[in-house]
């Protein structure tokens, strides 16, 4: 007996005759050899998101293979799609200008297409978010699978990585450190082999949010691209798609509050990518879920940072990995995390970690809870007159002589203002100055990686490594530096941001968690009355981004796709 809601005769094309729509189906897929055998497994769906122009996916066809074998093995009819493809190197403006696009994307695909359950694979910034969002929304059993990180390189004996390496090189280049025949050749090794960066960065950071979740089978967020480990869990995720489509979990069911609280936990542990707060914030809406920065700042204020990984420490995640990866920090952390929620197998998190056994010197890399690697407060969240709804800084990142700091404004009105005068001496750029961004939060400028501006070259060749930075930017997660992020509102929503002018004083303050704009009521007041929101952009995904684009503190999503049906 045909089940006309399940597999192939899912999701029917509506031709006003549901029963020429099931004959109209199967003549179409025997044009490429399915049978009658093969129409009546269960249908699992696999979104790839392969590109020439994506070199951290550049693994990605062996692993959508690996998925088929395990999705064959265990009785399933595996139907790639594709999707489009987010490298953050390649894509103008940023890849987070796209975000909402692949999600809204993959999640049609998903709703439109048959199939019972559906196995993601992603791995660069946006990707796995993007998918995420994706994912709770359309609700149907999803696995997901990553490509995981590049492997280290060398250059003259010393061991780098992207792209922590990537912004530790070149800034040494810009302060005269090295020449530029050094630089090309370093950056001829950074990049030792195709994945995400070999750091924790926002990539690594959501492959193991993503495992805490439930949504990755234990042990998948880690393994490095290329691998037999890697092709492995892809082998292994496949069959796990054909369970779920005969016994389905879906997402909603996964992803709840003391589940997100668990990543929030994680991300702190890690001294993950801030980015990661803006995509856990959007993902928890799409479930109906309220989750921001004052949770992370209550998780943060009580977890220490454990992992020994740049930029928040000195390793790479290949040595994560071989240490236990994030089933070991799991286990780290047990005393602290809801044991309850299940995952994609059905498991609860406290049955996982019974089942982990990490071995040899794991705790070099991942420390424990009574010997952390660093205090309390890996990110810490900022508030104040300059960004009344919120701001970011990753404290494990930044330089701790600065945390309490006060000091004259620079305003630079955008990424290109910045590009081209921020080198100029005539600014007379200090030490002591506040370098503040504007015009680069999620309606201006799609919210680019933009806010951890390069020092100035000629601070740079006196020796000074670090300055406070402000903007309504994000920054990547393989950054460093005392960089406030996110602030929120943003300047072309009326933002403090917008309204600041040189000179004027700026008081960070990571004990007090304020970010202040020192100008008198009156005095701000008679600027605000001058303001006026930029013009919307006239047509397409511009205006349509525009318009409907949510701030930073409330996941940088779009206001019609919070919620779900």
């Amino acid at each position: 007996m045909v089940n006309e809601s399940r597999g192939i005769y899912s999701n029917l094309t509506d031709y006003g005759d549901p029963e020429f729509s099931r004959f109209i189906r199967r003549a179409f897929m025997s044009a490429t050899g399915y049978d009658t055998e093969d129409l009546e497994r269960p249908i699992v769906g696999i979104a790839d998101t392969s590109s020439d122009y994506n070199t951290c996916h550049a693994r990605m066809p062996e692993l959508v293979e690996g998925v088929k074998r395990g999705v064959l093995e265990a009785g399933g009819l595996p139907l790639v799609f594709p999707t489009i493809s987010l490298h953050e190197i390649l894509f103008h403006p940023t890849t987070m200008y796209y975000r909402n696009m692949l999600a809204m994307e993959t999640e049609e695909m998903i709703r439109a297409q048959p199939m019972d359950a559906v196995v993601l694979l992603g791995g660069c910034d946006k990707t796995v978010p993007a998918q995420l969002m994706a994912a709770v929304s359309a609700n149907v059993p999803t696995v997901f699978v990553v490509t995981g990180a590049m492997r280290t390189g060398q250059w003259r004996g010393n061991r780098v990585g992207a792209c922590t390496d990537c912004r530790g090189y070149y800034g040494r280049h810009r302060a005269g450190e090295i020449t530029s025949e050094e630089l090309d050749e370093v950056q001829s090794v950074l990049c030792s082999t195709p994945g995400t960066c070999m750091v924790m960065g926002s990539a690594s950071t959501i492959a193991c949010v993503t495992e805490t979740l439930g949504l990755t089978l234990p042990g998948g967020a880690t393994p490095p691209s290329g691998t037999g480990d890697r092709m492995r869990n892809a082998v292994a995720s496949g069959r796990c798609a054909v369970d779920l489509a005969r016994q389905p979990i879906r997402p909603r069911e996964i992803v709840t509050r003391p589940n997100l609280e668990n990543a929030l936990k994680v991300l702190v542990a890690l001294g993950g990518s801030t980015n990661t707060i803006v995509h856990l914030t959007a993902i928890a809406n799409r479930v109906g879920i309220k989750l921001g920065i004052d949770d992370l700042q209550e998780i943060s204020s009580q977890i220490p940072l454990l992992v020994d990984c740049k930029p928040s420490g000195a390793v790479y995640m290949e040595d994560f990995h071989q240490s236990g990866g994030l089933p070991a920090l799991l286990k780290a952390l047990e005393s602290e995390l809801d044991l309850d929620p299940i995952n994609v197998e059905g498991r609860r998190l406290g049955e996982r970690i019974d089942a982990t056994n990490p071995v040899g010197n794991w705790q070099t890399v991942i420390r424990t809870l009574d010997q952390p690697l660093g205090p309390t407060g890996s990110l810490t969240t900022l508030r104040g007159s300059l960004a009344p709804d919120g701001a970011i800084i990753k404290t494990s990142a930044a330089t701790p002589e600065l945390f309490e700091h006060t000091g004259p404004a620079i305003v630079f009105d955008g990424p290109a203002d910045a590009a081209e005068r921020l080198d100029d001496p005539s600014l007379c750029i200090t030490p002591d100055h506040v370098l503040v961004l504007r015009s680069a939060g999620p309606i201006a400028a799609g919210m680019p990686e933009a806010g951890s501006l390069p020092i100035p070259r000629y601070l740079a060749q006196q020796g000074v490594k670090d300055l406070v930075r402000v903007s309504d930017a994000r920054m990547s997660g393989t950054a460093f530096g005392t960089v406030v992020l996110h602030c929120a509102p943003e300047s072309a929503a009326g933002g403090p941001l917008a309204f600041v002018e040189d000179g004027d004083l700026i008081r960070l303050s990571v004990t007090d968690r304020c970010i202040d704009l020192l100008v008198e009521k009156d005095d701000l007041d008679r600027r605000q009355g001058g303001f006026s929101p930029p013009p919307l952009p006239s047509r397409g995904w511009a205006r349509l981004f525009a318009q409907h684009v949510l701030q930073a503190n409330e996941g940088v999503d779009f206001d019609f796709l919070a919620g779900h049906e």
